[in-house]
């Protein structure tokens, strides 16, 4: 049996041990960019299906304002054989308000809650 005993230099030791730790950072900081690379790209993409989604709910709501208009126009038509245009008018116009009125309080209701 052969022992031999392997010698090794400490400044070889040391330039490896400084290697590493610079391989580790340089590593470490690559890994943190790719993580917020990846962070944005994921914020991008929700943006991006917020934004439709939004643009699809705003697009309903103006028709839904369009209909509701359309049916009061038909409500006031409806109203002329029974009173005075202005008045047929002025009644739609209060009860579409106090309608709102209320919905406007449950809202805030729910929001204060």
């Amino acid at each position: 049996m052969n022992n031999k005993v392997v010698k090794q230099d400490p400044t070889t030791q040391r330039e490896s041990f400084s290697e590493l730790l610079g391989q580790l950072a340089k590593n470490s900081a690559a890994v943190v960019h790719n993580e917020i690379q990846l962070v944005i790209q994921r914020i991008s993409e929700t943006v991006k299906a917020v934004r439709s989604g939004v643009l699809i709910i705003v697009t309903g709501v103006v028709i839904s304002f369009a209909a509701v208009m359309c049916l009061c126009a038909a409500l006031i038509i409806g109203l002329i054989s029974y009173m005075p245009p202005i008045i047929a008018a002025l009644v739609t116009g209060v009860v579409l308000a106090l309608v709102s009125v209320v919905i406007a309080f449950i809202g805030y209701r729910q929001l204060k809650e």
